[in-house]
């Protein structure tokens, strides 16, 4: 009975002993990062940017992986799913995290209990783009018209609750005006017949609006974050525009499946900081209308929580869910 029990701990001496040398070896094979999205867009594109930085920070391969639908969330459970070895993380967007829960009911995720949190990254910034020949040349202008024309002004957006969706309507509920909002398949449909005259105006990422904005297709009237932002200097935000309080910034960050070794996780988030430091990366984040933004994984929690709150309340007071 004795040896037994000697072999027992014997044997789990050993295999926590391995386990240790794999947390200090890590990684020793390619590391995966899940992205929501389709290849091209504005996720993927900066999860490319930083797969690269983070894959010389590793010196080990860092692959994207493309999981794209229901606005993040088949990559977020994917990323669930995981095992927990540090070789799978979601680059993932802040609507994911606090508003697509809210929209889509379904969804089996616990973000309480199902992810591990390494932290943000950059913060990112929608900006009010308007058809150029709207006779209005910034915010206050525009409420006074949509108050004037109910039925003249609408926006559009990539989809029902998507995050420039819910920017307008907290543009509406701050304000007071009504205006019409035409839901698309995507960011790109809109810009278009916001470009054409077909919508008044739509939000959109910094990152993709800032080209038409410099070839003269549509005006900028305002930036949603607090500060203007660094690839937009001329564009005021919507604070300084008049609408009192008015703060929407998105963010990526990263996250992986439960229950990852502390140690990975710090060696993650020690590449991470040495990336944000970087100034070539500054450089690329700033020219694509980004903000550094690094915390830590309880800063990131803290902040998802919090933000799921406010859509909450939004989504409400819009009553987005009893129109559909």
């Amino acid at each position: 009975m004795k040896l037994k029990a000697l072999t027992l701990f014997t044997a789990c001496m050993l295999a926590t002993g391995s386990a240790y040398a794999q947390q200090d070896n890590w990684p020793t094979q390619p590391v995966k990062l899940v992205v929501g999205y389709a290849p091209g867009g504005p996720v993927d594109t900066t999860a490319r940017v930083f797969a690269k930085y983070l894959s010389a920070e590793l010196n080990q391969a860092v692959v994207v992986e493309n999981r794209a639908g229901a606005s993040g969330m088949i990559a977020a459970e994917s990323t669930s799913r995981a095992t927990p070895d540090g070789y799978t993380w979601n680059f993932v967007a802040s609507p994911t995290m606090t508003i697509t829960p809210l929209i889509q009911r379904a969804h089996t995720i616990d973000y309480d209990k199902d992810f591990s949190y390494v932290g943000t990254l950059v913060n990112y910034t929608n900006v009010l783009v308007i058809n150029k020949d709207v006779p209005v040349t910034n915010i206050q202008e525009l409420i006074d018209y949509a108050k004037k024309n109910p039925s003249a002004v609408s926006f559009g957006s990539a989809g029902v609750g998507g995050s420039n969706h819910l920017s307008a309507e907290l543009l509406k509920q701050k304000t007071g005006t009504e205006m019409l909002h035409v839901p698309y398949r995507g960011n790109s449909p809109a810009m278009v017949d916001v470009i054409g005259g077909k919508i008044t105006f739509m939000f959109d990422i910094t990152s993709t609006a800032i080209p038409f904005i410099e070839s003269g297709q549509v005006r900028p009237l305002a930036v949603t974050s607090r500060e203007r932002n660094a690839g937009l200097p001329d564009v005021p935000s919507m604070i300084e525009a008049g609408v009192e309080d008015y703060e929407v910034t998105g963010w990526y960050a990263l996250i992986g499946p439960a229950n990852i070794p502390q140690p990975i996780i710090t060696r993650v988030h020690e590449a991470m900081t040495k990336i944000a430091k970087d100034e070539s990366f500054v450089k690329q984040m700033d020219a694509s209308g980004y903000t550094i933004a690094l915390s830590d994984g309880e800063a990131l929690k803290n902040r998802a929580k919090n933000e799921y709150a406010m859509w909450d309340e939004v989504i409400k007071q819009a009553k987005i869910l009893e129109n559909q």
